[in-house]
């Protein structure tokens, strides 16, 4: 990708704009939960910095809010706490992102960072409205996009903004896109891909895609059960799709076509009642009224005597319910083992499989965990993500 990164701006006497993803889970009581996305900014905001940047405006949206003014649960109040003490200065926090007195504030400063209220607030920001990206460049002479969490929308502050500041990829954003762009371009073979979470749907565009350049695509999770299906097999309770039985039996008949190995489970953890893991069984055959919940000890092997060949492996999706420890047993068994390998890239796509590698203690053995599940999924389906496309291209 030939894009400007922000070693490319000059920064220095300038103000410096950046959307960052502080897209964080809050508990009732509104503290940060986990701050692996505040963290993940830091070494952009502290470049810009350094090199003589006279202000730093951060911008980002947290939650969902309905975009009809403020709502409490969603102010970046916490954010701005969390970042004072990872940064060690004072951050101004805004009570809105946009307006005269928003402008006013950030020209009167005298503090170097600057905090905008959440930007969800406005309903111009999903419309892309060129008015509100107007006004957010405003603030500014020059814009960073560090979010790929949001890379795959185009919102004003993401998109829109590129058409009235210069504007450059912040060093997250880099780093994702050098590793997926690594994966979609020239992956180093074998080039095998786990594939898990509750749908086939969210998936198919993923699996055309792969099947063009992975050698094996191994597959657990929901998801598996309407290939299992297709191929005949008794599920039981498993998930289903339905209406995707006959997409499951062209994707399979296609990796054939295309020599590309699909493996899925032979043998299942089951439960008669989800809320009753005591219940539970390892079967080689789903009996009816069951429900399978990860995949079984033989599968594991099998899945990691392909990992054992790979020389890139991309994860998208959890293999098993990990999140309830008495089903969680294949999750973390591919999870132990993906971080033994040696000399191989290993690239987790954000979301469950980065909560899954988190929970298993494994992050620090993975060479890159995305920061964005939704973008990484249509990063890897080929897609052009608006937030990447609209920054400037080098010189």
């Amino acid at each position: 990708m030939n894009k400007m990164t922000v070693k490319d701006l000059d920064v220095k006497d300038k103000k410096v704009i950046i959307r960052a993803d502080f897209n964080v889970p809050l508990d009732k009581e509104l503290n940060i939960t986990d701050d692996r996305r505040i963290q993940a900014s830091l070494p952009t905001i502290k470049y810009v910095l350094e090199n003589g940047a006279s202000k730093v405006i951060l911008m980002s949206h947290l939650g969902r809010p309905k975009g009809e003014g403020p709502e409490d649960a969603f102010r970046l109040n916490p954010v701005a706490k969390r970042l004072e003490e990872l940064l060690g200065q004072k951050v101004l926090k805004l009570d809105d992102c946009v307006g005269d007195e928003v402008k006013a504030a950030v020209d009167g400063a005298t503090e170097k960072i600057i905090l905008l209220e959440n930007l969800r607030f406005h309903k111009q920001e999903k419309k892309n409205d060129p008015e509100f990206a107007k006004q957010l460049a405003s603030l500014a002479d020059v814009y960073v996009n560090d979010a790929f969490g949001t890379a795959h929308r185009a919102h004003a502050s993401v998109a829109g903004i590129t058409e009235y500041l210069p504007s450059a990829a912040g060093f997250l954003l880099e780093k994702e896109i050098k590793y997926f762009g690594q994966v979609i371009e020239n992956p180093q073979k074998p080039f095998v891909v786990i594939l898990g979470g509750a749908k086939v749907s969210d998936k198919i565009p993923l699996v055309e895609s792969l099947i063009k350049k992975a050698d094996s695509i191994l597959i657990g999770g929901g998801m598996a059960y309407t290939f299992l299906k297709a191929l005949g097999k008794n599920i039981g309770n498993s998930k289903l799709e339905a209406d995707k039985i006959d997409t499951a039996k062209d994707l399979l008949e296609k990796a054939k076509e295309a020599g590309v190995q699909i493996l899925l489970s032979e043998d299942y953890v089951i439960v008669e009642d989800f809320d009753k893991p005591e219940t539970k069984r390892i079967v080689d055959d789903i009996p009816d009224g069951w429900d399978s919940l990860d995949i079984g000890p033989k599968t594991r092997e099998s899945f990691k005597k392909v990992l054992a060949t790979a020389k890139t492996v991309v994860w998208n999706g959890p293999v098993g319910v990990f999140e309830i420890d008495a089903y969680a047993d294949g999750t973390k068994d591919i999870a132990e083992y993906l971080a033994t390998l040696k000399d191989v890239t290993i690239i987790v796509g954000g979301g469950d499989s980065a909560a899954a590698v988190a929970k298993f203690g494994v992050e620090d053995k993975m060479t890159h965990i995305s920061t964005g599940g939704g973008a990484s999924l249509e990063f890897l389906e080929g897609k052009e993500l608006p937030g990447i496309a609209a920054l400037q291209d080098k010189k």
